[in-house]
């Protein structure tokens, strides 16, 4: 949940279903051919299937996934899947039901479990994401990995990242990658990479026995260089960077009648000449701090890192 003081997006802004077609279409135009589905919380959406539906029949489209707290998903997954949605992801942070309520604010472990577990019965592949705070959760490291094993979904570890709405982040509260591995080889033993060509933020390992698991090390070993991925808001302005102060306002230009044509140049130009290497710069700042004070956050809802589909 964000801050208790968060600004709202004004409900007249949001994009309609329609527009978030004809803003996929002039991405897939240019060569996109995967579209996440993500937020703050997509399930919260009246008729989120509908625009599923909508997406599922491109053809341009060869992976259509979403992203989900799951608090919701016992009850949608399987009109998700009917509707043509192709993948889905479900963060989870902790597996201990007081932790789980300290985090999200909600008592609703049970909730995401039950998601999580009738997901997995809808869908082929089913990802777990965690985000790894020291002194939070990194002692769940074993145990939800177990977890995800068990329900045959693969488990994520996610660096906890300085972004949009983690006003409370230090460095100090990073748990690295290569100390995520120390704690899982110690219990597993050897930990095989596997080698893949991706441009998934994602590094992959398999277990002895088989089970696969990835690690997202964007804050102590970003990748800028190979992202691949933007992100539209809501309300429809489209980011190149999570760290970016600033995005290009494409809903604006749609309701003012631009043609598909010239939003198409424009989306060209703008990202064939970005330069965007937030990650690289955060790491190399000798004091780094929480990007954005809280302050300026309940001011500029914008910069919230679930505002722009973290």
């Amino acid at each position: 949940m964000p801050e208790q003081d968060y600004t709202w997006l004004p409900r007249e802004n949001i994009l309609t279903f329609e527009e978030i077609s004809l803003l996929v279409d002039v991405f897939t135009g240019l060569g996109v051919d995967r579209v996440r589905i993500t937020g703050g919380e997509p399930l919260l959406r009246t008729d989120l299937t509908k625009l599923i539906k909508l997406l599922s029949t491109k053809s341009s489209i060869r992976d259509l996934a979403l992203t989900t707290n799951g608090f919701l998903l016992v009850e949608r997954a399987k009109a998700l899947r009917a509707a043509g949605l192709h993948r889905i992801t479900v963060s989870l942070d902790t597996l201990r039901r007081q932790r789980f309520r300290e985090l999200t604010r909600f008592d609703a472990l049970r909730n995401v479990q039950d998601g999580l577990n009738e997901a997995t019965k809808q869908f082929d592949a089913v990802k777990i994401d965690t985000v790894v705070i020291r002194g939070v959760n990194d002692d769940e490291l074993i145990d939800i990995l177990k977890f995800g094993q068990q329900l045959g979904a693969e488990v994520r570890f996610i660096e906890y990242m300085d972004v949009g709405g983690a006003t409370r982040w230090s460095s100090n509260d990073v748990v690295p990658r290569n100390e995520m591995m120390q704690i899982l080889e110690a219990h597993y033993g050897r930990v095989n990479k596997i080698n893949e060509i991706s441009s998934a933020p994602a590094e992959r390992f398999r277990l002895e026995d088989g089970t696969t698991f990835g690690i997202i090390s964007s804050t102590t070993a970003p990748f800028c260089r190979t992202c691949d991925r933007s992100r539209i808001t809501a309300d429809g302005i489209w980011y190149r960077c999570l760290y970016a102060p600033a995005g290009t306002d494409l809903r604006q230009r749609l309701r003012d009648g631009t043609s598909m044509t010239d939003l198409s140049k424009l989306v060209e130009s703008i990202w064939k000449n970005r330069n965007d290497r937030g990650a690289e710069l955060r790491i190399k700042d000798p004091d780094r701090q929480p990007l954005i004070p809280i302050e300026t956050l309940r001011k500029e809802p914008h910069l919230e890192m679930h505002t722009r589909g973290g």
